[in-house]
């Protein structure tokens, strides 16, 4: 089963970096093509994930961990059905989403590279593996979110998103430099065995490359740039994948966390704060996508909180909701910004009521983030904060549940509301006014998906999957405590909606927030503070480097100076003697070779033609001659041939 395992990762990859290299001549199968590639993707990770089989191909083999090495445990299986599932819907949903002049087979080929980066990720059992995939993952997403790269912006969001991963993801080289020196192996399960500093710098390393790739404080703004990108780009990045993948590391490497201490800590409160702040983040936006953005942000935090105080499944429970949650909501926000060409909430206005069967998709999606019983996302943030200890955390995590109810009613709010006119319609680009069929039997299932998770809250279902994740022993929440979320969520829910139709200006209030901005986060990724570093460089440039090189300049100055006059009166003179024989003993070269070279090169050239007009002689064109002079060649030979005897 070695080989399925393989396959898994390589039959996107190969089927990808194929599509790339046909280019525009593919754009017409390439959205066929990358459908039948997820599709079996989806088969072989069921059957991978209930065979759990095991890949190694050797790559640094004088290091213990060196290779190249894919293993499925109960973590993995989880989560490449997960993986291959979103990325068959997602990949449904661009092929009915994407322009008809889009260059198919670059996006599509980008997407299956991407896809198969992530599914080696959660399947890395060394860091060399964990290490190319994480890259080639970052790579292809700058990729896909600057995929309109002609367009103002994109390819500049594109690069923030990719410059501030990209500084996060140094943390996972930091540790594996520490790995190596501390226990001489690579391999993921051997880190949480260093010691001392060595382990304290390992999880260093792995829990800033997550909070990167997860947009955790202080990273988070790069969500809101990567908004530019398509929204099929949007949907699988901040659902199952990239946004997700900083949370399954920090799963994954839990036992290293917990063996230093200080980094669970930080990872629970870097979490949670998350969770609260970008969902007040959250509240504050004006556009549908970024608002969800802010959410996914927020959510994420919630899994990060998670694996800060050992509780695995329901981290891993909480991720897989929200990833079904999640990629539903922006199937929704992708369609209504190609229906009506805007995701401004105000443009959206009754927007679910105008498309009442993909409303009531968006409708399912939206209450599950709320967290509203029986739907998924209330019973997972519970298994979480059942792990909790400390009464700080905890009220902060549970605050953090309310904000997400919050901001998920500012979206029922308006889609839910009657109808306006058509006026805000068309603001970003022209509308088409219809929803594909594809795209809502896309938000349909993913809906379903939403609801239907709500069965992790039974306690069978809750157990089962601690099962399958070897973590038995973790806590579950009481009923008193299910029953107070959902108390919680509804009342936040039902009041948000209310008091914001019933002032309306309230939402305006909200829009002139500083959280509107991300809370003064996006100025961390603008030009101001490069800037301001730059100008403190020009001072030191100024003050410093300049005076110093002018001063070497001045002492070059007058070196050169003395070494001039040196030139003059010694080596000008040297150089003038030197010269004058050199004239002297070519004028006698040049006699010699007039009367000597060249008499004997004629005399030579005299010969040759002498000897070339003696051999046209014999060529006359007549046959008797030619037959005749063969019979004196003959008879020389034989005179030659009797002497020599």
């Amino acid at each position: 089963m070695s080989a399925v395992l393989g396959a898994l990762v390589l039959l996107p990859a190969l089927s990808g970096a194929a599509l790339l290299v046909a280019g525009r001549g593919a754009d017409r199968v390439a959205g066929p093509l990358a459908v039948a590639v997820t599709a079996v993707g989806g088969v072989v990770a069921a059957l991978v994930a209930g065979t759990r089989p095991r890949l190694s191909v050797p790559f640094l083999g004088v290091v213990e961990g060196g290779d190249l090495r894919l293993v499925v445990d109960g973590l993995s299986a989880v989560l490449i059905v997960l993986v291959a599932g979103i990325a068959l819907l997602v990949t449904l949903f661009a092929v009915a989403d994407l322009p008809g002049n889009t260059a198919r087979a670059r996006f599509f080929g980008y997407l299956l590279l991407f896809v198969a980066a992530m599914l080696a990720t959660v399947t890395a059992a060394t860091l060399p593996t964990l290490l190319l995939a994480w890259e080639v993952m970052g790579a292809t997403s700058y990729a896909l979110i600057g995929y309109h790269w002609e367009e103002p912006g994109k390819l500049v969001a594109g690069t923030r998103a990719f410059v501030t991963t990209r500084a996060g993801d140094l943390g996972l080289y930091v540790a594996a430099g520490a790995a190596l020196a501390a226990t001489g192996s690579l391999v993921l399960a051997d880190l949480d065995s260093a010691d001392g500093g060595w382990a304290d710098l390992a999880a260093a390393g792995v829990l800033v490359a997550a909070l990167g790739k997860s947009a955790q404080l202080p990273f988070s703004a790069w969500l809101s740039a990567a908004m530019q990108g398509p929204s099929p780009v949007s949907a699988l990045l901040h659902s199952a994948t990239m946004v997700a993948a900083g949370g399954y590391l920090l799963i994954r490497m839990q036992p290293l966390l917990a063996a230093t201490g200080w980094a669970a800590t930080a990872a629970a409160w870097a979490g949670a704060l998350t969770a609260l702040v970008l969902g007040a983040v959250a509240v504050a936006q004006t556009d549908l996508k970024q608002l969800l953005a802010a959410s996914t942000a927020a959510q994420i935090g919630f899994v990060f909180l998670a694996a800060g105080v050992g509780a695995t499944a329901g981290g891993t429970a909480h991720l897989v909701a929200h990833a079904a949650v999640k990629a539903g909501l922006f199937v929704v926000a992708g369609a209504w910004l190609t229906a009506l060409g805007t995701k401004q909430l105000a443009g959206l206005r009754g927007a679910a009521r105008r498309y009442p069967g993909f409303g009531a998709a968006a409708t399912v999606a939206a209450l599950a983030l709320a967290g509203v019983p029986p739907l998924s996302l209330w019973a997972t943030k519970d298994e979480v904060l059942a792990g909790v200890d400390g009464t700080a955390l905890h009220i902060v995590g549970l605050a953090a549940a309310v904000v997400s109810a919050i901001y998920a009613g500012r979206i029922l709010a308006v889609v839910l509301a009657r109808p306006a006119g058509d006026e805000a319609f068309d603001e970003e680009e022209p509308g088409t006014r219809r929803i594909p069929a594809l795209t809502t039997v896309v938000a349909g299932v993913l809906a379903v998906f939403a609801a239907g998770l709500g069965v992790l809250a039974l306690p069978a279902v809750a157990e089962q999957l601690k099962a399958v994740l070897d973590v038995e022993g973790e806590p579950s929440p009481g009923l008193g405590e299910l029953l107070l979320s959902g108390a919680l969520a509804l009342v936040a829910l039902g009041l948000t909606v209310a008091v914001l139709r019933a002032r309306p200006a309230l939402t305006q209030r909200l829009d002139r927030s500083p959280l509107a901005s991300w809370a003064g986060l996006r100025r961390l990724l603008s030009p101001r503070p490069a800037m301001a570093v730059a100008r403190t460089l020009a001072v030191i440039d100024d003050m410093l480097i300049d005076r110093t090189v002018m001063g070497v300049a001045v002492g070059a100055g007058r070196i050169a100076g003395m070494a001039a006059r040196a030139d003059e009166n010694v080596l000008d003179g040297a150089v003038s003697g030197v010269a004058a024989a050199t004239r002297r003993t070519a004028a006698g070269s040049a006699r010699i070779d007039t009367g000597v070279v060249d008499g004997l090169v004629r005399a030579m050239a005299r010969a040759f033609r002498r000897a070339g007009s003696a051999a046209r002689c014999p060529q006359t064109g007549l046959l008797h001659q030619y037959y005749a002079q063969a019979v004196v060649g003959l008879g020389f030979l034989l005179v030659l041939l009797l002497v020599v005897r």
